[in-house]
């Protein structure tokens, strides 16, 4: 799909949306527009630590459908033009998240797809790279694991992948793995994601991988050896990384916990599950997204044939 064809699709899909922010903005686009849009751009996706994809997801698909519009009708070289393209690259991935937190699959297809278009115009592996993981990552929990596509993901961005970037595409490759129970996979893509964190280079790493760092290889890590059966390297794991988690991330932890509860469960801790489970519970109360309570109904249909225990009974209440 060249320029013009993306342009022309990606405006079309968000026809209607209004536009906040086009006054402050040069009708030919420079350095300062470009640095303004990406400032907005990163303090918007910290929204995402606090609050759910239902929270967030009209707010990000109207400032994507206004840089869209910017770019478009803005004059600007071809090197500033490419930053742009890859800026709407990143804002596509964003919202495509928002809506997969939501349980809107069809358009976070749609956005991640966008994404991948405006990637591969912009010339921009690491960006592509991301746009194939976000959509592996969504059929793990739709069609199931697709291993060809997470393995793309990571070759697309491999050659000259910042240890962030290639850190995240790795640990996202061993999730897919884990859910379809290749452990040595899941074991090489883990470790290889640790070492690739401490890797030393020069250039800056992209705001979009700001949140990678060991803790969430460790939950990472956590996760897979739950979708492995392995309980007892999970519950090291999970117990580990989520000690100092920040509660104000309630979204993730609740998520992450569920996990934690599945592997005490499977390591016949039943008691301890429950009571992570109910702080779970505590935690995804108003949280704006699908995904906790998901997670914390499968925990209960496993807790129900332990109901009688007291630790389990208030659950149930």
């Amino acid at each position: 799909m060249d320029r013009r064809d993306f342009m022309r699709v990606a405006s079309g899909a968000f026809l209607g949306m209004t536009d906040p922010f086009h006054r402050t903005l040069s009708p030919r686009a420079g350095s300062t527009d470009l640095d303004y849009l990406a400032n907005r751009t990163a303090r918007l996706r910290r929204l995402d630590n606090h609050l759910g994809g239902r929270d967030t997801y009209n707010l990000y698909m109207s400032e994507l459908s206004s840089t869209i519009g910017y770019v478009k009708h803005a004059r600007s070289n071809p090197q500033l033009e490419r930053e742009l393209i890859k800026l709407i690259a990143e804002q596509a991935q964003l919202t495509g998240w928002a809506a997969f937190d939501a349980g809107m699959h069809a358009e976070a297809k749609r956005h991640y797809e966008d994404s991948l278009s405006a990637a591969r115009e912009a010339n921009d592996p690491a960006l592509t790279g991301n746009a194939l993981a976000f959509l592996a990552y969504q059929e793990v929990g739709t069609t199931g694991p697709n291993v060809a596509l997470a393995e793309a993901s990571f070759a697309a961005a491999e050659v000259g992948a910042t240890p962030r970037v290639r850190a995240l595409l790795l640990e996202r490759k061993a999730w897919t793995y884990a859910v379809a129970g290749n452990y040595q996979a899941t074991s090489r893509a883990l470790e290889d994601a640790r070492v690739a964190l401490r890797m030393q280079v020069d250039r800056p790493e992209p705001d979009w991988v700001f949140w990678v760092d060991e803790v969430e290889i460790e939950i990472m890590s956590g996760r897979c050896w739950t979708a492995l059966g392995r309980p007892n390297d999970a519950v090291t794991a999970l117990e580990s990384a989520l000690a100092n988690f920040d509660e104000t991330h309630a979204r993730d932890k609740s998520l992450y916990l569920t996990y934690l509860a599945n592997a005490l469960i499977d390591g016949a801790e039943v008691e301890r599950a429950a009571h992570v489970t109910a702080k779970s519970m505590d935690l995804a109360r108003g949280v704006g997204s699908v995904r906790p309570s998901i997670l914390i109904s499968e925990v209960m249909h496993r807790l129900r044939e332990y109901k009688d225990l007291d630790a389990v009974t208030p659950l149930f209440g």
